[in-house]
């Protein structure tokens, strides 16, 4: 009976199944705190580029520029009193010598020499200077300057006279102290001819009725009839805001050439020339305005343009 249970409790031992072995992997430290920092980083620099993105969209940079105001009288004078010694001579050699040493005091020493002939001792004109004017002022780089300017002259040659006209470039230095010297010579040059520019042709254009443009008429001839001798406090009267000033002149009224009025957000635009005659000169002033006028309890002129 013995072998018999022995029998039996080999059996079971040879036929209980046996158990699978698990290998268990670990978490390693070195790995998990390379990952944890990957991650804080990644983090990080996502947040930064974001908060970068932010401020390149609201950063506006803004660029001042500053317009440098400079003193131009002292150049204009210069040219002037320039222009005027230059273009005046007699055909005497003692006036010759006297111009000669004038010049001199304006132009750099390669311009003395070049214009030592430029005024012959046998010439046979005079030359006197009738009138200067400036046409533009440039600075052309740092402390040089080009100006344009028109001169004319009456030159005389035995008794006859003439008037001409001409016009011309130069060059000049301003150093830091603000003396002035030509460095290069007057050039033959152009001076501004009449623009082509048109202004558009106002019009009326039917928002006046006719009652209305006759009342207004009446208010603009009353008003400029005694509007050249007007005080500021008679003006009050008339037109808010000193929007036209008093002139205290010895004009009289002759009438308002051709009118015309638009109305807009219940103003009148009036665009109007107003003839008089001005009793010291005896010619005929023909002045222009652009008006707006309101009424209240009468009609106010309350701007113009």
């Amino acid at each position: 009976m013995k072998n018999f249970f022995k029998k039996k409790e080999k059996q079971t031992l040879k036929t209980k199944p046996k158990k699978t072995k698990v290998r268990t992997v670990g978490t390693r430290k070195k790995t998990v705190a390379f990952l944890w920092i990957l991650l804080i980083g990644s983090l990080a620099f996502a947040i930064y580029k974001n908060f970068t993105a932010i401020d390149q969209h609201t950063i506006h940079v803004r660029e001042i520029v500053e317009n440098h105001m400079r003193d131009t009288t002292a150049i204009e004078s210069f040219t002037k009193i320039f222009v005027k010694d230059y273009y005046t001579w007699e055909n005497e050699s003692e006036a010759l010598e006297e111009r000669t040493e004038k010049v001199t005091d304006y132009l750099i020493e390669e311009l003395q020499a070049l214009n030592a002939d430029m005024v012959r001792e046998d010439i046979p004109t005079s030359s006197t200077v009738q009138g200067i004017n400036i046409w533009s002022l440039t600075e052309e780089k740092e402390n040089t300057f080009s100006v344009v300017y028109s001169v004319q002259q009456k030159i005389t040659e035995e008794k006859d006279s003439t008037l001409i006209s001409s016009t011309y470039r130069i060059v000049l230095y301003q150093d830091e102290q603000g003396n002035l010297v030509i460095t290069q010579n007057p050039t033959i040059w152009n001076k501004p001819e009449k623009s082509s520019f048109a202004p558009e042709q106002v019009e009326s254009d039917g928002t006046v009725e006719s009652e209305i443009a006759e009342e207004v008429t009446l208010f603009l001839e009353t008003f400029f009839a005694s509007y050249p001798t007007a005080t500021e406090q008679e003006l009050a009267y008339y037109v808010k805001n000193n929007t036209l000033p008093a002139i205290e002149k010895d004009y009289t009224f002759s009438e308002l050439v051709n009118p015309i009025y638009q109305e807009k957000d219940n103003q009148i635009k009036a665009w109007v020339t107003v003839k008089y005659l001005d009793e010291t000169t005896k010619a005929t002033q023909l002045s222009q305005y652009e008006l707006t006028l309101e009424k209240d309890t009468n009609w106010m002129i309350v701007d113009q343009n």
